[in-house]
């Protein structure tokens, strides 16, 4: 049976070296062809910017998370934080904040902006709290005086460090952006149906679920561009303020968007620049023209053949997925190198008097091991899909696709391009700081001493691995030196935190049959209040003859449990600005001379605070119906010891040992929450994806070596490349995050390339020489210049990341060039010091080839 296949496939080897090399011309019109047909969907090529990408699809606290989001009317906003050159309290600064302010609410998609312009001021009214209601008082009103306002705000256990500074000198705008109804209504249904099991879905769920992935796409994309839109007005209209104030804007939408922004903007700066270098590179090394242009145009080709596949299929890039161009020039350039080695080879040798029939060795030489390579590089990434996070699964997939396209594209470009060509002898490239002589001499000489070296490297690298963390905060993706980083520390120091977590607490065990409303507050002749409430008989007669009504629902106890866990989450380290119930509870005590009240005085208030209010003080964190408390916290992202982790776990487990409250009760959500799920599910995932990736390579070598002590060697550099590399992370301190989560793929991908490619020519050539060591040399001058020169090409075109602002991108610049550099020592080392060692292809003088 193999032998049949073998048969076949050697057929299909035969027609395709006939068709490029004999119709070379018709093999460049089918890639004309692919690629204008594959480039007109580049156009619906789209980055993904929402906060969606920063979660794990399926997670139940997304769902709870949505619930809550609806329940309490919980949408997206930005915070804009001002510093006046001028003393904030004086009439142009209020009159400059007022027109900032129109500004922003003037725009299509805010529909409100909080601001201290337009809170009330409580203290400032001075009036009795029952007359309170009729004499509110905001600085949007002219005769205010600006001290007594002043003092009010940074009083305000409601306002401050939410809306105004400690100091006085800085305040903020909370930009609240429209709902997106019918997005939230279409993602709620598409999360319903996609939680039916695929097998018991009816096909009216089917049609129904596919119809719903298309308005979601459609909806989701037209909601991303307008918030980005949004976001850049925002920003156009606080360039016209910046001459006459300190101005900085934060938020997750806002954070969201600049992660995109950063990687666009990487991509077109460095983009161009790792270009130059590879062109640099290629010259210096080959030193003619056509041994440049082959490999840029196969790079063009396949980036623009992949990115209109992605256009075509509508997936759009994240974050995690913005270096999958990159990834591919490495890609393709190492498969164009090879060949151009080979090609160079067999002319250096003078093999094949003619040019065609140079190509075409060329090509049987190498087409084997150059499709186990990138086999293995496709297995490497497809490890991926395990995630169970969608923009990583995509990622995986992508580079899957974009590996096979580069393959199939390089070896129709080369051979196309090298058969048009005219031959020419007259340059010959050059061997700079000529290392490969060098290492093999190297090996010969120290080859235990590697083997112990290496050995020492994959202990200290376990130990490494075993120090990974996923902790990793926003600020850190940002230099020191970039506007966000900057208004991130403004924004987390004086007003309140970024990060937002909500803390969801049920006044009832889910067990409990307890209906809201059920548990009342004592009739009011029993209240025992005895103050401005008591005088008044109007009131009660209106607002509570009925039995039932919200009003009954705030009682004593109620209040103070709310109050004592909003000063517990307040007094937490980790916790910034934290608004519930307790915050008004605050105020109001501090009006009523730090007096609590009563059943029927809370009553009584809640019926006197005009509805507007209750829509910005007590809704958001209340809902009667289902006797349920709301949190709403601020997380300080800037502070160096936050554990994300660690603090959920110590909110969950405070609240319930310290309130007497069950598990059950307590939830918690938000951005925080979300975001945290989805660094545990990268620790649990980098672990799997690594174990399967070289599961799978340890396979695939068993089958293309034929020969499990092949395998085993081989296998053996590419976990002491992938472990180095996390190792070094894990004592840097560098998190694994959904940046950093691809670099294990990509050094395994890179190390097995260079794997294959020398045990390939080691096994085709030890019959010749029947030694070992002579075979070693022999592969060192020839397949290790290939391997070499990809490597330095990269290496150098790479390295020029680390001048980026981006940190992520930093990461991944000198990540991967550090997976190079060990890839390519430990092929050129450790393995040949294995095979010479323990020699898989049998004794000296006795080839098992």
């Amino acid at each position: 049976m193999l032998n049949l296949l073998y048969r076949g496939l050697n057929s299909m080897l035969s027609s395709y070296l006939n068709f490029v090399t004999r119709s070379p011309k018709l093999s460049l019109l089918i890639v004309v062809l692919l690629t204008l047909f594959l480039g007109w969907f580049a156009q619906y090529f789209r980055l993904d910017a929402s906060s969606d990408t920063l979660v794990v699809e399926g997670d139940e606290d997304l769902e709870f998370s949505r619930i809550v989001n609806e329940r309490y009317n919980s949408n997206d906003f930005v915070f804009i934080a001002y510093t006046p050159d001028a003393p904030l309290f004086q009439q142009s600064s209020l009159e400059t904040l007022r027109n900032l302010r129109d500004q922003l609410e003037a725009m299509q998609r805010i529909t409100s902006v909080d601001s201290i312009l337009s809170v009330p001021l409580l203290q400032a009214a001075n009036v009795p709290l029952e007359q309170l209601a009729d004499n509110i008082l905001t600085l949007d009103d002219s005769d205010v005086p600006l001290d007594a306002a002043r003092a009010d705000l940074v009083s305000s256990p409601a306002y401050r460090n939410l809306l105004i500074s400690e100091d006085g000198e800085t305040t903020a705008l909370v930009a609240n952006f429209a709902e997106t109804t019918e997005l939230d209504d279409v993602t709620l249904r598409r999360a319903e149906l996609r939680d039916i099991p695929e097998e018991q879905r009816s096909q009216a769920e089917r049609e129904e679920l596919a119809e719903i992935e298309q308005r979601y796409r459609t909806l989701s994309t037209t909601a991303d561009n307008n918030r980005h839109n949004d976001i850049a007005e925002i920003r156009s209209i606080l360039d016209q303020y910046r001459s006459g104030a300190e101005i900085y804007m934060g938020g997750v939408p806002m954070i969201a968007d600049d992660l995109i922004t950063f990687v666009q903007n990487d991509l077109q700066t460095f983009g161009l620049v790792i270009l130059l270098f590879i062109i640099l590179s290629l010259g210096y090394l080959f030193r003619k023209i056509r041994y440049i242009g082959i490999p840029l145009l196969s790079c063009a080709v396949t980036a623009i053949c992949i990115v209109g596949l992605l256009g075509l299929l509508d997936w759009p890039v994240t974050v995690i997925s913005s270096n999958f161009i990159s990834l591919l020039l490495i890609i393709t350039i190492s498969l164009n190198v090879h060949l151009i080695v080979r090609y160079r080879e067999l002319e250096a040798n003078g093999e094949n008097d003619s040019h065609e029939a140079r190509v075409r060795t060329t090509l049987q030489n190498m087409i084997k091991p150059c499709a186990y390579t990138s086999l293995t590089t496709m297995v490497a990434f497809g490890s991926l899909i395990s995630s169970d996070i969608p923009p990583i699964v995509n990622f995986g997939l992508m580079m899957v696709m974009g590996v096979g396209l580069a393959f199939i594209l390089t070896f129709l470009v080369f051979p196309s391009l090298m058969s048009l060509l005219v031959e020419n002898k007259s340059a010959t490239g050059r061997r700079f700081v000529d290392m490969t002589p060098y290492l093999a001499r190297l090996t010969a000489r120290f080859g235990l001493p590697i083997m112990v070296i290496a050995s020492l490297m994959l202990i200290v690298s376990v130990a490494g691995m075993l120090r990974l963390e996923v902790e990793n905060s926003f600020i850190d993706y940002f230099d020191e030196s970039t506007e966000i980083y900057q208004g991130m520390v403004e924004i987390d120091q004086n007003m309140g935190g970024t990060t937002p977590l909500d803390v969801i607490v049920d006044l009832y065990p889910p067990d409990t049959e307890t209906a809201a409303g059920e548990e009342q507050s004592p009739a009011p002749e029993e209240s025992g209040g005895d103050d401005f409430f008591a005088e008044d008989d109007f009131f009660f007669e209106d607002d509570f003859s009925q039995e039932e009504g919200d009003a009954y629902w705030f009682t004593t106890d109620k209040m103070d449990f709310a109050l004592s866990i909003h000063n517990y989450l307040d007094a937490l380290p980790e916790t910034g600005k934290v608004l519930s119930l307790g915050t008004i509870l605050q105020v109001v005590y501090d009006l009523n001379d730090n007096e609590p009240l009563d059943n029927l005085e809370l009553a009584v208030l809640y019926n006197l605070i005009p509805e507007e209010y209750k829509e910005t003080l007590i809704t958001p964190f209340v809902s009667v119906e289902y006797d349920q408390l709301r949190f709403s916290i601020r997380v300080l992202e800037t502070d160096p010891n936050l554990v994300r982790n660690e603090l959920l776990a110590k909110i969950r487990s405070g609240l319930v040992e310290e309130f007497d409250v069950t598990d059950e009760q307590v939830r918690l959500t938000g951005m925080f929450v979300l975001y945290n799920n989805m660094l545990q599910s990268l620790f649990d995932s980098q672990i799997l994806t690594l174990s399967l990736v070289l599961a799978a390579i340890f396979i695939m070598f068993i089958v293309l070596f034929r020969s499990l002590k092949l395998a085993i060697l081989g296998i053996i550099p590419n976990i002491i490349a992938a472990s180095s590399v996390l190792g070094l992370m894990g004592w840097l301190d560098i998190p694994l995050d959904m940046m950093t989560i691809t670099i294990a793929a990509i050094s395994v991908g890179i190390g097995v390339d260079n794997t294959i490619h020398y045990i390939h020519r080691f096994k085709s050539y030890y019959p010749q020489h029947q030694n070992y060591l002579d075979t070693m040399h022999y592969c060192h001058g020839s397949i290790g210049q290939a391997m070499y020169y990809t490597s330095f090409t990269i290496i150098v075109g790479f390295s020029i990341l680390v001048v980026s602002n981006f940190i992520p991108t930093i990461y991944f610049g000198l990540l991967t060039s550090l997976a190079m550099f060990i890839a390519l020592v430990g092929a050129l080392t450790l393995l040949p010091q294995l095979l010479i060692t323990f020699k898989p292809l049998g004794p000296e003088g006795k080839s098992e080839a």
